[in-house]
């Protein structure tokens, strides 16, 4: 009796690996695939983050034609309106970039005044998260006159309960532009 169980259970096994071993190569080619397609997503990984560092790397030799802010030009500019960089207001889904354009005439006689007055020179456009370099780049050098400096806030028409997404939005700006060389000064929201 111990025969016939010791037979029966070769047998078993025997019965085990006769069924299991055409299954192997299989096995060992997913394996394979697995791996394979991991390595191929690794080294597409390595191209876009070398992609976008050269991309960033052109972004700031785009922006260093922006002269080196002066903060003594800007230190005492309390009021949004009175801001002369470009302007950031962030709301849930735009930036409204508020930019103010150099006088295009150079005589000082009515700078400022009823005929040449400096709201007419001062554009707003809305633009999403991902054009923001994009649209500082394109900026002429005359509307930087305190330097690579902006001004952000949060925009005072926001939804409050979009207010922590719009928290997030100015960090990962914030954290954009000082990348790239832009120093950022925020302003409280009003």
């Amino acid at each position: 009796m111990l025969n016939s169980v010791k037979f029966l259970y070769r047998f078993r096994v025997l019965a085990a690996m006769v069924l299991f071993i055409p299954f192997l190569p299989s096995a060992c080619r997913k394996e394979e695939q697995a791996v394979t397609k991991v390595a191929a997503s690794a080294v597409n990984a390595e191209h876009r983050a070398q992609a976008a560092s050269a991309e960033q790397d052109q972004q700031r030799v785009q922006l260093a034609r922006i002269a080196v802010p002066t903060k003594s030009r800007y230190v005492d500019v309390h009021e949004p309106g009175a801001w002369s960089n470009p302007f950031l207001s962030f709301d849930s889904q735009w930036i409204n970039l508020r930019v103010t354009l150099a006088d295009a005439n150079p005589s000082t006689i009515g700078q400022g005044g009823i005929l040449r007055p400096s709201a007419a020179r001062r554009r707003e456009l809305q633009i999403r998260q991902k054009d923001l370099v994009d649209a500082l780049i394109a900026l002429p050098e005359s509307a930087w006159p305190y330097g690579r400096v902006v001004a952000i806030e949060e925009s005072p028409l926001a939804d409050k309960k979009a207010r922590p997404e719009i928290r997030r939005q100015i960090e990962a700006a914030i954290q954009q532009l000082n990348d790239l060389g832009v120093i950022v000064e925020e302003w409280p929201s009003r």
